[in-house]
């Protein structure tokens, strides 16, 4: 077993701060189902922040949770959605949207984002009533590359799904490394006005688990806890997700958890690239993808945790190495000492 985990951003438990509120708050008795003090006062934080009463959040426990309750909660049965080939809903949801009897139309994009251009020819090509209706558009913030949507992408892809009538949704699994990246522009409150609904993840961002839905189109939100309670999400202690939540946007422990994990990776791959490797693509987030010799990558992967990502030759793979709020300097420090003495032959 490696030491060193850079395989994901949930391999610890959670942020120390989640884990003291949860203990002194236990012998609390609070009504159940989410209608707790504490998720109440989490959504009306979250509100603020959104600087919006409209929208509509539930607490939910996991990220594929979050997409299928919410995309087969809108949907009519004739209705699909439209994704990159990459999107976490094709690749890594066991078909969660497909079991509910959505098709997913896919698009292969060069760096895990839609734009326009992209979902006019699914729309161009589905015509009529023999064929399934593209009715939601899903994109994820952080993408599965890595790769951030900016003010002017997310603007224009959100003007042209209402021109269309196409519902606009984000998985937020790594909200917190998007807009804490130094090439982001977008704040919270942008995803309020820009998307029909979009959730906050807490799971990679220092919660034990837990993601908030954000409903933002109101003709969206009636009876959505019916959805969530038919598919087993509506939990009985929903207070373990609210005292979560209160805890990571009381005092933008949420922004400062993503910032770290982008200001590691943005170091993890400067110290890469300063041996002369390439990237697949720019680090913005907290997901690093370097190309290096299959032989390299074995004998890193005696002592450090990662995906191989992609064949690129015969010689040469990609990998995926990815920093979390927990993640710490002296880790980063070693891969890449450890990455000089396979270089160097020692």
């Amino acid at each position: 077993m490696t030491s060193i985990s850079f395989r994901n951003d949930y391999s610890e438990g959670a942020h120390p701060h989640i884990l003291e509120r949860l203990i002194q708050t236990n012998l609390q008795q609070e009504e159940g189902y989410g209608e707790d003090n504490f998720c109440i006062r989490a959504k009306n934080l979250i509100l603020q922040k959104l600087g919006t009463q409209k929208s509509d959040i539930h607490f939910v426990s996991g990220g594929t949770q979050a997409n299928l309750i919410f995309i087969s909660s809108v949907l009519k049965p004739y209705e699909s959605v439209i994704a990159c080939t990459t999107g976490h809903i094709v690749v890594h949801e066991t078909g969660a949207i497909e079991a509910t009897g959505h098709k997913i139309n896919t698009v292969q994009t060069n760096d895990g984002k839609l734009t326009p251009s992209d979902i006019q020819p699914v729309l161009d090509f589905h015509t009529d009533e023999h064929m399934v209706k593209p009715r939601l558009v899903y994109i994820s913030n952080s993408t599965e590359t890595g790769s951030i949507y900016s003010k002017v992408e997310l603007t224009a892809l959100s003007e042209f799904c209402r021109e269309k009538k196409l519902l606009l949704y984000m998985d937020g699994a790594r909200l917190a490394s998007a807009l804490t990246s130094k090439y982001n522009d977008l704040v919270l409150a942008d995803l309020a006005i820009l998307t029909d609904a979009f959730y906050i993840g807490g799971t990679k961002n220092g919660a034990l688990i837990g993601e908030a839905i954000v409903i933002n189109n109101q003709d969206l939100t009636k009876n959505f806890r019916y959805s969530i309670k038919q598919k087993g999400a509506l939990l009985a202690k929903g207070r373990i997700l609210g005292i979560q939540f209160l805890e990571l946007f009381e005092n933008e422990l949420f922004f400062e958890l993503g910032k770290k994990a982008n200001m590691l990776a943005e170091q993890l791959s400067e110290g890469i690239e300063n041996f002369g490797y390439q990237l697949i693509s720019p680090t913005v987030s907290n997901q690093v993808f370097p190309v290096l010799p299959n032989n390299v990558i074995e004998k890193l992967s005696q002592k450090f945790g990662f995906y191989i990502w992609s064949k690129i030759d015969e010689q040469h793979s990609s990998i995926r190495l990815v920093t979390s709020w927990a993640s710490k300097e002296e880790s980063v420090d070693l891969l890449i000492k450890e990455l000089q003495k396979i270089r160097s032959g020692k």
